[in-house]
């Protein structure tokens, strides 16, 4: 892979704020402005949780082109312990195992910390989904048996 991941540090929270708004918005469209997205991530950064990572994904020119974000998961819904929190690859760099890689760091990640499985919460009508069930991923259902988004990795070993 041409690309090579590394762990977000502080120093990257503006390039990674424009690169959050530019992928959410090819993504959802809308979203919240540079200067939100700037101040959130110099928070995330800044408080050096090693439960809480970003990895980022530079091109030839050095700019940012992808970043996914692992925590623990709240326990809101049971058998999970990690969260793959956010992922975003820009469109322009789509299908060069750029999405892949951040998957199977962040599931690497949380499996040198003792976490097994992991789970994201997206949007049903998300185009990606396909990517995640692609990638070993269940739907999770509501209640009523519903699908509102949400997918699991139940055993992050076979991931990785």
């Amino acid at each position: 892979m041409p690309f090579e991941p590394r762990e977000a540090a502080v120093r990257d929270a503006a390039e990674l704020a424009a690169l959050h708004v530019e992928t959410f918005r090819e993504t959802h469209g809308g979203g919240p402005p540079v200067s939100l997205r700037e101040n959130q991530w110099q928070r995330i950064l800044g408080a050096n949780d090693a439960t809480d990572f970003t990895f980022v994904v530079e091109d030839d020119s050095h700019r940012l082109v992808a970043f996914a974000r692992g925590r623990r998961h709240d326990g809101g819904v049971p058998g999970y312990q990690g969260e793959l929190n956010k992922i975003y690859v820009l469109r322009r760099v789509h299908r060069h195992g750029i999405g892949r890689a951040l998957v199977r760091l962040v599931a690497d990640r949380f499996l040198s910390q003792g976490v097994t499985s992991m789970l994201l919460f997206g949007d049903a009508r998300n185009p990606s989904n396909g990517f995640y069930e692609h990638l070993g991923a269940v739907r999770l259902l509501s209640p009523e048996g519903e699908f509102n988004g949400g997918y699991g990795w139940p055993n992050l070993r076979e991931l990785v």
